[in-house]
């Protein structure tokens, strides 16, 4: 450790003992995360008291500043558990991603807290549903963690095992038994929920999305995309697209 952050440190301590302040506990802090892993609702009551209590940190003189640092330290925390809990690590990552965003634009303590308290809440009702569901192990989550982070590659069931250090016969057949559906359904779910995101949120093309999302056609995608919404891709992005964006203009398939 370096002199200066030695002085910090010490410069921090000082200013605590001083307000006679201190901070919660390793287990205060811990109990409320350890509740929302578990979908208990006790969570969030608990994490409100704390959260807007006095006994946090000072990181910022800015005391909106400091509320956002805090938020953001909340957050990483409740992520982590969640993740340890059964979420999916890209739906834990990606709620953390949203809130956060949503964090940069408030400008009171007040915003802060209600934010905060909305994520609580957000992360175990969540966790509280996939208590419910049917417990999945973490090979299983593993595979579906790499699905989730591959879906612009072309996957194969060895490629998966591999990645979860399973055989890929005994990850086919745990994989359907623990999610409900064989592995390369899940694979063609999860690819066409994405291509109907981006054909609501981007300007790509169709032709785009379906080579950005290693389908292996254009065709095999409007085939898909129709099976599972009932749409051709380029009816979805009429009806959904926000015509506000700049739209590219589809070119003319024989197949659309």
């Amino acid at each position: 450790m370096d002199d200066s952050t030695r002085r910090a440190m010490a410069a921090v301590r000082f200013a605590r003992q001083e307000e006679e302040r201190r901070h919660h506990t390793y287990d205060e802090e811990l109990l409320q995360y350890e509740k929302m892993k578990e979908g208990d609702m006790e969570a969030i009551p608990m994490s409100i008291a704390m959260f807007r209590g006095n006994l946090l940190g000072k990181l910022s003189e800015d005391p909106v500043r400091n509320q956002k640092y805090l938020f953001v330290a909340s957050i990483t925390m409740a992520c982590r558990f969640c993740i340890e809990g059964g979420m999916a690590a890209a739906d834990a990552y990606d709620l953390s991603d949203a809130y956060i965003q949503r964090m940069d634009g408030c400008d009171s303590v007040g915003a802060v807290h209600s934010l905060h308290t909305q994520m609580m809440t957000d992360y175990t009702r969540r966790m509280a549903e996939i208590q419910k569901e049917q417990v999945i192990s973490k090979p299983i989550l593993r595979a579906m963690d790499y699905v989730d982070n591959h879906l612009h590659a072309a996957m194969t069931l060895t490629e998966i095992a591999g990645a979860v250090d399973l055989t890929p016969t005994y990850l086919s057949g745990l994989f359907t038994q623990e999610v409900g559906m064989p592995l390369f359904e899940y694979i063609r779910q999860k690819r066409v929920l994405t291509a109907e995101t981006l054909l609501k949120y981007s300007d790509y093309t169709c032709a785009e999305i379906a080579g950005y999302l290693a389908f292996s056609s254009h065709s095999h995608f409007n085939e898909l995309f129709k099976k599972y919404t009932g749409m051709t891709p380029k009816a979805y992005r009429r009806d959904y697209f926000r015509h506000n964006w700049v739209e590219k203009k589809e070119p003319d398939h024989p197949n659309p």
